[in-house]
């Protein structure tokens, strides 16, 4: 450990120390030091509303962060601290730097499939369409945080398959890279006992469970006795004081369920710090369209997301409705992208489709590729952030993309045209525009967010976009 990483290991600890002795009175000071330490004020907005945050003892945003400082355990929250500076802070400036340099997006957080192989076989799972024996080596994984971290991405979260089933490798990867943060999806089946001390040990390493209600809904999808087993790994982490979140997809049959007081309040008390809400997409040739949800279940989730914010001592995000938040679209490279077990670079997750594989070619590379110029030069695909999507909004954007730059499907069991990934969404997307053009106020969404200088400030005429939204390409 070189002598300014002893200096900063150091005044963490005494900052974490001081902060749970009495947080109320101490956490304003160490907010105001983060605030002297950050020069180039990459957060200044964020401070100004920190700071009236901490006015406030009874502030949901203040409960919540006490809960994290005085209940999770002192080792992990010194082993969290750095990579979490490094994402939040550090990763700006490098990040702006290589985007003006390359001229291409640069994410803040890359997604990784360590493995193809699962456990499970979940109802809708597009995962399975990549088959089970695809994955990627140590090597690729260690090369692809390496070259990210070049870059300034500092963020790096696991999908699959399930993750887990690689997990000598992903401890390996948090000890040797202590300078990021990792998140794993997960169906937490496979974190027992032993692994739960592990993960408390490594201390940057934070699961996210799979859990879509309560048993009846979760083992629907799922399978029987995996409730059971989930809320069981919940629980071991809890009881050791590590954080972790939850990962939740909200379709036709369960938002209600999902949009629920009730079933937030169930979450915190589980010890859930964090909620990842995504809306189901029917990405892969056998995944049914009846799963996805209707304009109202949608703009349902938007209410009650806006609503928990003020009430719920959880960090809550929408994947697809808090596009406000991010000014749109956050794949392609813009805020992330995807590589799957077979080192396919995919703009996002959910789309099945790309120009490069990463065991050709470099991080950097990849974002250079066809297909992530084209998300750059169309992004964002709507003015209207709450219809952010190029498949499940405009699809006409997907259609024309993959077109254009012969971009290939990456799904190894049933190869799907975009085009048919159109034909499934475009209804969708026609009814969702409908209301969400009854939800987005633009002045609103202006005042609040555009004028802050951090963010990525640009609007487009439809005329400058390649592409129809609700038209495809044959």
């Amino acid at each position: 450990m070189s002598l300014k990483e002893q200096i900063v290991d150091f005044a963490i600890r005494n900052a974490i120390k001081y902060a749970r002795k009495d947080f109320d009175r101490n956490a304003p000071k160490i907010l105001n030091l983060i605030e002297k330490a950050d020069v180039k004020r990459v957060n200044r907005s964020t401070y100004a509303g920190l700071h009236k945050v901490m006015d406030d003892p009874n502030n949901n945003w203040m409960r919540f962060v006490k809960d994290i400082i005085c209940n999770t355990d002192e080792h992990v929250l010194e082993k969290l601290v750095p990579p979490l500076m490094n994402v939040a802070v550090n990763s700006y400036t490098k990040r702006m730097a290589a985007i003006e340099k390359y001229g291409c997006n640069v994410p803040w957080a890359i997604l990784m499939d360590p493995t193809a192989a699962c456990n499970l076989k979940c109802t809708g799972c597009w995962a399975a369409e990549y088959g089970h024996t695809s994955s990627l080596s140590y090597d690729d994984l260690a090369r692809i945080i390496r070259q990210g971290k070049e870059l300034g991405t500092y963020m790096y979260l696991y999908t699959g398959g399930e993750p887990t089933m690689r997990r000598a490798d992903l401890m390996r990867l948090c000890r040797e890279n202590p300078d990021c943060a990792f998140l794993s999806f997960t169906n937490g089946t496979l974190i027992d006992d032993s692994f739960a001390d592990e993960i408390k040990e490594v201390g940057n390493f934070y699961p996210a469970f799979s859990i879509e209600g309560y048993e009846e809904e979760n083992d629907f999808r799922r399978g029987n006795g995996t409730f059971k087993k989930c809320t069981a790994a919940m629980k071991r982490l809890k009881d050791r004081g590590v954080p972790f979140g939850a990962s939740l997809c909200y379709t036709s049959k369960n938002t209600d369920v999902l949009a629920s007081d009730e079933y937030m309040d169930w979450l915190i008390e589980q010890g859930v710090k964090f909620a990842w809400f995504f809306t189901y997409m029917p990405t892969g040739n056998g995944a049914v369209t009846d799963l996805m949800v209707s304009p109202e279940q949608r703009a349902l989730m938007y209410k009650k997301m806006h609503e928990w914010r003020k009430t719920k001592a959880i960090f809550a995000l929408d994947f697809w409705n808090d596009g406000e938040y991010v000014q749109g679209c956050i794949a392609g490279g813009r805020h992330y992208f995807h590589i799957n077990s077979n080192g396919d670079c995919e703009p996002c997750a959910f789309v099945h489709y790309s120009n490069v594989n990463i065991k050709d070619c470099s991080v950097l590379e990849a974002l250079q590729s066809p297909l992530f110029m084209a998300y750059k030069n169309n992004q964002p695909f709507s003015n209207n952030m709450l219809r952010p999507c190029p498949v499940l909004d405009n699809p006409g954007a997907i259609s024309k993309m993959v077109a254009e730059t012969g971009a290939y499907s990456t799904e190894m069991q049933h190869p799907e045209s975009a085009n048919a990934l159109f034909d499934k969404t475009i209804e969708a997307a026609k009814a969702w525009k409908v209301k969400a053009d009854e939800l987005f106020d633009r002045d609103e969404y202006i005042a609040k967010h555009v004028k802050d200088e951090n963010m990525y400030n640009y609007e487009k005429d439809d005329s400058e976009r390649e592409f129809s939204e609700f038209e495809k390409t044959e």
